[in-house]
This record gives C-alpha cells, structure tokens and sequence, in this order.
C-alpha cells in the first residue's frame, strides 16, 4: 500500500477515540484500486468497548443507528454486540473525506481468543486473509501467526495431493464462508476466487515463511514454478495428517474428537488428556469440515441479526440489497 493512500486510511483513526489495533481489509487492498465508491472496511479493537462507545457518542454520535443512540447508548451497543453477535459492533455507511467506511469494534480479549483458539471464528478467519495494520500496540501480527500457521493445516486437510499456490490460498480463503448463511443469497459466488486473483502477491508475502516451514518439515514440496500456478506436492500419510490435526486449535480439535474416537493419554504426572484418533485422511477431512461449518454458520446468523439491529433498519436493508445485487449478478 502506498504511503499516501496508509496516511489517508490512518488518519481516519484520528476522528476516533484510541485504539490498541486497527487494520483495513477488502477490497482497498487489490493492487492499484482508485475506486473511491467502494466501502473501506475497519477492524478496531479496544479494551473496553463500553468505555470507547461512550467516548465515541460523544464525538461521532451519528455513526451509530439513533435508536441505539436514544434507547441505551453504550451499553446497549455493547450488549448487542456481546450476546446477541459475537462480539463484534459494525458502524456501517460512515461518511468521511468523501469516501464511505464500515468500522467493526472488538473487545481486545476476543480479538486474541478467536485468534487463537477459532471459537467464534469470525475475525480469525478474517485474519487469515490479507490486512493491512495501521495500529498494533499489543503485537497482534505476531500472535496471528498462530491462526496463520492454523489455516494452512486445515486447508492442506481439505486439499488433493497435488495443487497449485492458488489453490491453497483459495481453500484458505474459503474456510471462513463455509456455512456461512450470507453464501446462499448475499455474496457473490465467485467472491473466493476474486479475492485471491486481486490480492494474490500479499498472499504470497503473508504465507510465505509457513510454508517454507512447511517444506523444512517435509510436508509439502514444489514440483514446478510459473506464477501463480506454482505446483506443490503434499504427504497425505496418515502420520501426516495426524500431525495436521495437530495443528488445529484446541476447541476444533476437541469437537471433532466428539465424532471421531479419542484416546485417553495419562501423563507421568497423573494428568489424564484426549488425542483425536484418526483413521483416514478422508475421515478427518470431512470431520473437521463439519466442525468448521457449523462453527462458521452459528457465528455468521448471529452477526447478521446483531448487524441489522446495528446498522438500523434502512442502513440494513440498503447494505443488504447491495449484497444480494452482487450475489445477482455473479450468478447471472
């Protein structure tokens, strides 16, 4: 991202009260995009929403629905978000230096917690595509590693023994809109698709080092190299599935050990754990899927009422026709 256009995006930031991180992600990341009627959307997050609403009524009271506004103020925003979303407060169509920008507001231990651990997985599968940080005082980027290293296992898991670069980024892409509700009538189909061929050079940059792990441990291998259509080769032995497994956070691990058989390991200090026994590839793939479809489709249905009750009834609507308009036209 070009200097001029980072100034521009942090400088938005200086409207608002403080925040330990705040990243930009879309579509204002493809390469050489001027297109200033497209929505830049924010991620922010804070250590106490309550206290950063309240802040940010007083100094910007019209990005939020005025029903919010008049019926509970922060509290409400902050309860909507919490038990009715995951955790999450979209402030949608905000005018600002003549563009339009959404701005999603976190509780800083969600933030980290989804990261490592994908219980909401939300903003982790988020992160798992290309961002661009403006604010990180609680090195985000490095503990996001985690969700990185976490996302490559699962798609290798999903993925044929022989597959292009592309096609890995895409599967890691995809993981995110497995079940989610806003597929069958609100996205656009290719959308996968799009986001990577339009942001395929950050994906490079951003999962460069894992992969490159990945090798050091045999794991994958390049067969040939042309662009993005680069060949990679994976072990898919059941040992090596075992270690992708492995690899996933400890909340996947453990529901997928609700379908799959577990086995009791007790340690020399008398600490009794459970270790997911995979049979086949095949079995674990299509297990961890399930876990992953559920997880994505329980957490997208919730956002989507928490956001209409956010946005308000004609922000919602107007940012769901524009949805379902490109969902339209990809289909047609």
């Amino acid at each position: 991202m070009e200097t001029t256009q980072r100034d521009e995006l942090s400088s938005f930031l200086n409207i608002l009260p403080p925040v330990d991180f705040g990243c930009v992600y879309g579509s204002t990341l493809h390469p050489n995009n001027q297109d200033k009627s497209k929505m830049v959307d924010y991620i922010l997050g804070v250590s106490d929403p309550m206290k950063w609403h309240s802040e940010n009524l007083k100094m910007n009271s019209d990005h939020y629905a005025s029903w919010m506004v008049h019926l509970g103020g922060a509290r409400l925003i902050t309860n909507v978000a919490d038990k009715i979303g995951v955790g999450v407060h979209f402030n949608p169509f905000v005018n600002w230096n003549d563009r339009k920008l959404k701005y999603g507001v976190v509780r800083m231990h969600d933030l980290v917690q989804d990261i490592l651990d994908w219980n909401r997985f939300y903003l982790s599968g988020r992160l798992q595509k290309p961002v661009h940080l403006l604010v990180d005082n609680l090195d985000i980027e490095d503990v996001n590693s985690v969700n990185k290293r976490a996302a490559i296992s699962a798609a290798l898991l999903l993925l044929p023994p022989k597959f292009t670069e592309e096609d890995l980024y895409a599967k890691i892409c995809s993981l995110s809109y497995m079940g989610d509700l806003r597929m069958f009538f609100a996205e656009d189909t290719k959308k996968v698709n799009k986001i990577v061929k339009g942001q395929f050079n950050l994906f490079q940059s951003m999962y460069k080092p894992f992969l490159e792990e990945c090798e050091t441990k045999n794991v994958l291998r390049s067969s040939s190299a042309e662009a993005s259509h680069t060949k990679l080769v994976q072990d898919s032995s059941l040992s090596a599935t075992r270690s992708l497994v492995s690899s996933l956070p400890a909340s996947v691990r453990s529901q997928m050990g609700k379908s799959l058989e577990v086995k009791k390991i007790v340690s020399e200090t008398g600490r009794v754990t459970g270790e997911v026994c995979i049979g086949s590839r095949e079995e674990a793939a299509k297990c961890m899927e399930k876990v992953m479809r559920r997880r994505v489709m329980v957490s997208s249905a919730r956002q989507a009422v928490s956001g209409f009750l956010a946005a308000g009834a004609i922000n919602a609507t107007m940012y769901l026709s524009q949805k379902m308009r490109k969902a339209w036209n990809s289909r047609a």
